[in-house]
């Protein structure tokens, strides 16, 4: 459970970090992602990287599919729920279909694929709320909002933690596509039908920079 040499720097690891370590150490339930997971995301997406921000809730709780990147699968498992939404989109969106569910590709590209919360107890949503992966997920989302960044905000609960730093003294050309969340229950009420890879990439072509290869 090594932290990000990249992200080291964020006040988290110095204050809080040990706590929370602590905490997981001691916790008596089986949780997930593995230890060498936790840091996933940041660790393939360090800040001067990140170009997207794609913010989830926390990993899946279902036995061995969390992977320390939001939203991803385990490579050459079927994806299901959130995740086969987002590629019903994905596909819709794009006009090329994706089966596999292994979203690292898109985290080598800049894509910070950030939960909120960076651990769960197997079997149980949320069960990590209160070690404080909070603080972590705030202050990386304001050193990132300090450059013009596109973020993909799924869901009321992605919506209210990216908030506070989509304005000042964040720069005002920042890409924020607020939609529904994919889940089952809300896909249907806005989610399908937002084409936020498209619009992705014609913000980061518009900027000239390249777009990303959402099929890798």
């Amino acid at each position: 459970m090594t932290p990000p040499a990249a992200w080291a720097d964020l006040p988290f690891f110095r204050d809080a970090w040990p706590e929370v370590a602590a905490a997981l150490a001691a916790e008596p339930r089986a949780w997930q992602p593995a230890p060498g997971n936790l840091f996933r995301a940041l660790d393939l997406t360090p800040p001067e990287a990140v170009r997207v921000v794609i913010l989830g809730q926390d990993p899946y709780p279902t036995g061995d599919r969390a992977t320390g990147l939001a939203f991803s699968y385990p490579p050459g498992l079927r994806p299901t729920h959130s995740l086969r939404n987002i590629l019903t989109e994905l596909a819709s969106d794009l006009g090329t279909p994706r089966a596999n569910g292994d979203l690292t590709g898109w985290a080598r590209q800049g894509v910070l694929l950030l939960n909120v919360l960076l651990s769960v107890p197997v079997g149980q949503p949320l069960g990590h709320r209160r070690l404080g992966w909070q603080r972590l997920a705030d202050e990386v989302l304001a050193s990132v909002a300090t450059r013009p960044t596109a973020f993909l905000l799924w869901g009321r609960d992605a919506q209210a933690a990216a908030a506070p730093h989509l304005g000042a003294p964040g720069p005002p050309d920042h890409l924020v596509i607020r939609s529904p969340h994919p889940s089952g229950l809300s896909a249907r009420r806005g989610f399908f039908g937002s084409r936020p890879f498209s619009r992705v990439n014609l913000w980061l072509e518009a900027r000239g920079e390249r777009p990303v290869d959402w099929t890798a």
